[in-house]
């Protein structure tokens, strides 16, 4: 730069165009450096770091270039050349190093923002970012961060040590808990999650509260965004799955096997004692003839040592056409091949109502799948209702609009036939 000064003044100019002059060449041969740094850090040092990246496949660097955080470092070295060469304007030597500093501080903090989202995504591809995520611990540090080069930036600017602002942050505490109010409770919320384990990446979870029925998709320093099965995103904030209640669905998954618990409501007026001839067409289904060989044995030595007199049905034991059709139902699920055996597997009664005498079954299928659950689940029941009739039983429902149609058409039809006589 000195040379440019004397190579103006070796040429004659009188001083004050001679300075304009100078002025206007080192600004343009500054400009030029920081031009030709930039490209050679971009296209030559940056190029050479993709080409071995990507043909040795270096999956970190990859990330890291995918997040730009060479491609930001980058913009420190123009600022540094500006830095180094602001002697050469005295005048504006001192704001020349206060912008580069501040410019080259707050780079620092975007490279060190890149850097962290790629350490982020670096964990993401392992196994344990579903179970322990950071990515609420990579956002603390980012606002610590903003914070500090905040302060080191007015610190820079105003010419006063960062140590004199630090010292005012107690006074404005209040103002900074209520400012980060929600950051703070996401954190310490955040704690409590990863270190209870109590939701992860990928869980299927259900609040109601919220509207929110679906598989977690991202778990953030303030938020847990929730896909739900109707392709909506609900988005909770972290401290109320501490607050609140909700149900996670993990336990079931990984016990691999869903639960079944639906009933079907039987007319109670159907249910009766079985006929002989109902109990020898009984006998012809599979899974109930050992069954029904058994009991008959059974109910036969009972009544015969008590004496019992069997010309009247109510006397002694006697088989129903609804324990019949249960041991049917139990013994179906038990040898249906999606219904997993070594979880509980039972056909019950409940209380009887106005809608008949529910018979619930509560079993579990063997596969965990949203699909496949409900595909057992209807044969099991589309196969129930078929057969309730081979049993005499009558599935109870309220009177529809065929019920009242068929009723008036009989009716007609017998007030017909009065008329007609």
């Amino acid at each position: 730069m000195e040379l440019i000064k004397n190579m103006i003044e070796g040429i004659g100019l009188n001083s004050e165009i001679g300075g304009y002059m100078s002025y206007g060449i080192m600004v343009l041969s500054i400009t030029l450096l920081c031009i030709l740094a930039n490209f050679i850090t971009k296209k030559v040092f940056i190029k050479i770091i993709s080409h071995v990246t990507y043909k040795n496949n270096i999956q970190w660097n990859l990330i890291l270039l995918e997040r730009k955080v060479f491609h930001k470092c980058s913009h420190v070295v123009p600022a540094f050349i500006i830095y180094y060469f602001s002697y050469t304007f005295p005048s504006y030597q001192h704001l020349i190093e206060i912008g580069a500093v501040s410019y080259m501080i707050i780079m620092g903090l975007l490279v060190m923002d890149s850097l962290l989202d790629a350490v982020n995504d670096i964990y993401k591809s392992y196994e344990i970012s579903k179970i322990k995520p950071i990515r609420g611990y990579i956002q603390v540090v980012k606002i610590v961060l903003t914070i500090v080069c905040g302060i080191l930036v007015i610190a820079n600017l105003i010419g006063e040590s960062p140590l004199i602002l630090l010292s005012g942050i107690g006074a404005i505490s209040a103002v900074l808990m209520l400012v980060f109010k929600d950051s703070i409770l996401g954190l310490v919320a955040g704690v409590q999650l990863t270190a209870n384990d109590m939701v992860r990446v990928g869980d299927w979870i259900e609040m109601p509260k919220y509207g929110a029925d679906g598989d977690v998709i991202d778990i953030s320093l303030n938020t847990v965004k929730v896909q739900n099965f109707d392709k909506t995103i609900t988005t909770i904030p972290s401290y109320t799955l501490i607050s609140d209640s909700f149900k996670n669905w993990r336990g079931m998954q990984k016990s691999g096997g869903r639960r079944i618990k639906r009933s079907i409501f039987i007319d109670t007026s159907s249910i009766c004692f079985c006929t002989n001839e109902m109990l020898e067409r009984f006998k012809s289904i599979h899974y109930l003839t050992e069954y029904i060989l058994d009991k008959e044995r059974e109910i036969q030595n009972h009544n015969k040592n008590l004496q019992i007199d069997t010309s009247n049905r109510v006397n002694g034991r006697a088989l129903t056409n609804i324990g019949v059709f249960r041991t049917y139902i139990d013994q179906y699920l038990k040898n249906h091949h999606m219904i997993h055996q070594n979880m509980t597997c039972l056909v019950r009664q409940l209380a009887s109502g106005e809608t008949g005498l529910p018979l619930e079954i509560y079993a579990f299928t063997n596969s965990t799948e949203w699909q496949v659950y409900e595909a057992v689940q209807s044969d099991i029941f589309d196969h129930i209702f078929a057969i309730a009739p081979e049993f005499g039983l009558r599935i109870f429902q309220n009177p529809t609009g065929y019920d009242v149609k068929s009723l008036s058409t009989v009716s007609l039809s017998n007030y017909s036939r009065g008329g007609a006589i």
